[in-house]
């Protein structure tokens, strides 16, 4: 708001990123790497001090002078493949790991938050932009060549196994970070062209189901005992994953069963669409293994696992311990409607940026069809002490996810209880419809 604070804010931003740096590089003096041949002689030009600041400056920037109008900053996402890229050709196959599970943790609790929504003039403004549109879009190309380059790199570098694995895990970074979460802004728009480059992503990680459960499965069920990708309370996620990986599938072929016999198509055909994302990512691995071999095959199944091994993990998160009110009519047992109360939210201004702002969860939830760009913050919201983030790390250790998240749960609970409050809290809500 003026001068000093503006100062006061750089200052914390800066010394987020000399904290960050400062760790890894450390880390590079503890963990041997060797430097992998042929290397990429853009690469190796960039010595690793400019690239070290390139980072840096393009993780700052965004978080410091960008606009609420603003569409560069959203392109930090695509840092995750560069670095990626650029480590692996130094041998440091790490460092997308550390950067999403150190670096980005230790800014988002620095670099502030951005609580402000757009007036629905802005948010006119906003949706005429359609450069929003080509961020997101732009990637779809970009994962193929980048799962090429991976496949390229697993063949003819000759890597240990503790390296291969790395690498491979790697992979599974930009793909997971990137391309799931950039599918999940697809597939819920109108347009014929996002709804199959959406498609297009979760076919080049095998998890088209996804596309199906997602959409008709867990919008419908979430924060009910019947969705999948809903964590309990007291769950942790290594007992999440399996279930909601196999309980999804299960849900997305039972509505694909539904839908054929609905629709009077045959189960197994290309109509129904978790056979004919199953059928393309059965194609992109045989030609992994036709045109590459066999590792790049185990490179593409292994990025393919990483990749929705960090989707389960975001859906653990999202909507921990959380449950829609439950009635009973005519013999049936319903649930109140989907409202911001379901979803658990953060404002943290450099994780809003690299995930499209699927930290305002509960509007997503609400309003699915509102695209990024204009999704907006609730008071009411129940809120995570960090961003996504930072919360995905603390997921990783059961004791301290649940020594920090389940009492915000039993809070949450007593707050939906209070009548008084609640009703307050509707009629407020009448007025975000």
């Amino acid at each position: 708001k003026n001068m000093k604070e503006r100062a006061v804010y750089l200052v914390k931003v800066v010394g987020s990123m000399v904290l960050m740096m400062s760790i890894y590089d450390f880390l590079l003096r503890t963990i041997p790497s060797s430097v992998p041949s042929p290397q990429s002689p853009i690469a190796a030009a960039i010595p690793p001090v400019v690239f070290k600041i390139f980072m840096g400056t393009a993780l700052m920037l965004p978080v410091f002078v960008a606009k609420k109008d603003a569409v560069w900053p959203y392109t930090i996402a695509y840092i995750v493949p560069v670095l990626v890229w650029y480590g692996a050709n130094r041998g440091i196959f790490w460092s997308i790991i550390w950067l999403v599970f150190g670096g980005v943790p230790l800014i988002e609790f620095i670099a502030g938050e951005d609580k402000e929504n757009p007036t629905p003039e802005e948010e006119a403004k906003l949706l005429k932009k359609d450069s929003f549109r080509m961020v997101t879009m732009g990637w779809v190309p970009l994962q193929f060549v980048f799962l090429l380059w991976g496949m390229w790199a697993a063949v003819n570098w000759d890597l240990s196994l503790t390296d291969f694995l790395l690498l491979s895990i790697s992979v599974g970074f930009p793909t997971g970070v990137l391309g799931i979460n950039i599918s999940h802004e697809l597939i819920h728009k109108p347009t014929f062209e996002e709804k199959h480059l959406g498609k297009a992503l979760l076919s080049m990680v095998c998890y088209g189901h996804w596309y199906t459960e997602h959409l008709w499965g867990h919008h419908k069920e979430v924060s009910t005992p019947h969705d999948p990708a809903t964590a309990k309370l007291g769950e942790t996620f290594y007992s999440f994953w399996p279930r909601s990986v196999i309980g999804s599938f299960k849900s997305a072929w039972e509505i694909e069963k539904q839908r054929a016999a609905k629709k009077g198509y045959p189960l197994w055909s290309l109509q129904n669409d978790t056979v004919q994302m199953g059928v393309t990512s059965l194609a992109l691995a045989v030609f992994a293994l036709t045109v590459f071999g066999v590792k790049a095959l185990i490179l593409f199944m292994i990025q393919s696992v990483t990749a929705f091994s960090l989707l389960e993990i975001v859906n653990y998160i999202e909507h921990y311990g959380l449950s829609r009110k439950s009635y009973v009519k005519d013999g049936k047992v319903g649930y109140e409607p989907v409202n911001p109360l379901h979803s658990w939210n953060a404002d943290t201004r450099i994780t809003n940026f690299l995930l499209f702002k699927l930290q305002r969860h509960s509007d997503h939830h609400a309003f699915a069809g509102r695209r990024y760009q204009i999704l907006r913050t609730f008071e009411e919201s129940p809120q995570m002490p960090t961003g996504y983030a930072g919360m995905i790390t603390l997921a990783l250790f059961p004791p301290l996810w649940f020594w920090v998240m389940n009492d915000r749960v039993r809070k949450n609970e007593e707050k939906l209880a209070n009548s008084s409050e609640r009703k307050e809290w509707e009629k407020n809500w009448k007025a975000y419809q």
